[in-house]
């Protein structure tokens, strides 16, 4: 599955099967992943990440064990009815509103029985950042109500880091290494989006930014709140014009990460009343070699579900077929100018549609008997950079939760050791380091890892990157059947 993206990382699936010794490990296609509704229980929020030089905002969520990273696209954070408490009679709480109305709170201090949200920068290490910081923003509330987030001094007064009611943005200076929680109030129940953002600056000067990140709130009873994020789809690779004989390579791709790989292709030429099914083309590329009868035909794409139901289509896209031109008499002459902006070109990170699932072998007991252990090749990841200014790439893996038919086991468990399979002359592509599995310490996989990557100005071209796969689990593994999401990254 490819991806194409403008100004956004560009993400691709892989699916990985393995099994143990004693237990069948394999995987299923998976459908399009419902957000995760958290309403009990521990989870930083906002946790803030750097990698690779990119500053990212990210989901600590501690409610499941081992804890994992999700993307605050794929979260619903949800306050309980049970969040509702009366406004405290003491004129410093005037701002939540008249004394005894209700509100609804996520408390400072944990209440086992209701979601504990806060703020983390325990990964970011010291002098990366000039200061030491980094500055967390809320940029926008879109809601029924307004939004209050926090603390109580030592006497219970309250100390204010972000309210929607006397204008955003609110910024919050927050020194590295911290963890921390706050009451997160809501003035009336239903759905909110809260647009946070996280910026700082590098310690050689360089500004990071996250831009702004939707992170999404429903105060009250579930029902109404929103349904899985919306997939917005685009088609990428038409030029404005072609000559008879030349291929057309068009390329849907959505606008957020999915596991649905069903694609059906439409035509519909001049004259025609519909849209008419392009036969045997079921996956995000099309290509087709132009001729002049199909000059001005449209083409769309609509993404399926696994129940045959549109999720996502396209705008159609025009072609323009232009007939060859009679250079003329000899002596005559035209001036030709080209413009070629640094903004053209793409990235694109692909893997084989029919060849993305890695099936590790049976698991063996290691060396020391202290764990099931299987290894085997990640399938060949192809990244294409065709941008004019060669600003370089990344390319970086993260590992969902193996689930399966007795139960999950965390991505941490697995790691790899990338390798460089093939670059064109003039790349410096260079290999990420070594990943290992989080067995004993660590997150692995689960956490991110960089695959490989190219410096500025020596990345514009294709290289295939690939890796062994490591998986250490405990000797206790239940036996089941198990499946993970390998998601891919370019940027």
């Amino acid at each position: 599955m490819r991806l194409r993206a403008r100004g956004r990382p560009l993400v691709v699936a892989v699916a990985l099967l393995t099994g143990l010794a004693g237990l069948s490990v394999g995987a299923q296609p998976a459908a399009a992943a419902e957000r995760v509704v958290l309403s009990k229980g521990h989870t930083d929020a906002v946790d803030v990440h750097l990698e690779d030089g990119v500053l990212s905002l990210q989901v600590h969520d501690d409610t499941v064990e081992p804890a994992v990273s999700r993307d605050p696209a794929d979260v619903i954070f949800h306050a309980l009815p049970a969040s509702a408490a009366a406004v405290p009679d003491h004129p410093d709480y005037a701002f939540l509103g008249p004394a005894g109305s209700t509100i609804w709170l996520l408390p400072q201090i944990q209440n086992p029985d209701l979601l504990w949200p806060g703020w983390n920068t325990t990964t970011l290490e010291n002098g990366v950042f000039r200061g030491d910081e980094v500055t967390i923003s809320l940029v926008d509330v879109d809601g029924p109500g307004n939004v209050w987030v926090y603390m109580e001094d030592a006497i219970g007064l309250p100390l204010h880091q972000f309210r929607s009611d006397d204008g955003l943005p609110d910024a919050l200076q927050v020194p590295v290494h911290t963890h921390a929680h706050a009451n997160w109030a809501f003035g009336a129940t239903g759905t909110y989006t809260l647009k946070f953002q996280a910026d700082a600056t590098l310690a050689d000067g360089t500004p990071v930014s996250t831009g702004p990140v939707d992170y999404t709130f429903v105060v009250g009873d579930l029902t109404g709140s929103p349904p899985p994020t919306e997939i917005n789809l685009d088609i990428y690779g038409l030029e404005d014009s072609y000559s008879p004989g030349r291929q057309v390579n068009l390329v849907a791709a959505t606008d957020i990460e999915t596991e649905l790989d069903h694609f059906h292709w439409f035509s519909r030429c001049p004259g025609a009343a519909e849209f008419t099914v392009i036969a045997g083309e079921g996956s995000f590329s099309y290509q087709f070699t132009a001729t002049e009868a199909l000059n001005g035909c449209q083409y769309k794409a609509i993404l399926y579900d696994d129940d045959h139901n549109a999720v996502a289509e396209a705008d159609p896209v025009t072609l323009v077929v232009e007939p060859g031109h009679d250079p003329g008499e000899p002596g005559a002459s035209q001036a030709i100018v080209a413009t070629i902006r640094d903004s053209d070109g793409a990235l694109v990170v692909s893997v084989d549609p029919d060849d993305r699932v890695v099936t590790l072998p049976a698991a063996t007991l290691g060396a020391n008997g202290d764990r099931l252990a299987s290894s085997g090749a990640l399938r060949p990841v192809t990244v294409t950079d065709t941008r004019v200014g060669k600003p370089g790439w990344n390319a970086s893996g993260q590992v969902s939760d193996f689930v399966g038919t007795a139960g999950n086991f965390g991505g941490r468990y697995l790691g790899w050791a990338p390798e460089v399979i093939a670059q064109a002359a003039g790349q410096d592509v260079v290999a990420g380091p070594v990943a290992a599995s989080g067995f004993t310490s660590g997150n692995g996989l689960a956490s991110g890892a960089l695959l490989g990557s190219a410096p500025s100005g020596s990345g514009r071209g294709t290289a295939r990157l690939g890796a062994v796969v490591s998986l250490e689990l405990p000797t206790d593994t239940a036996a089941g059947e198990y499946a993970a999401t390998l998601t891919l990254t370019a940027i």
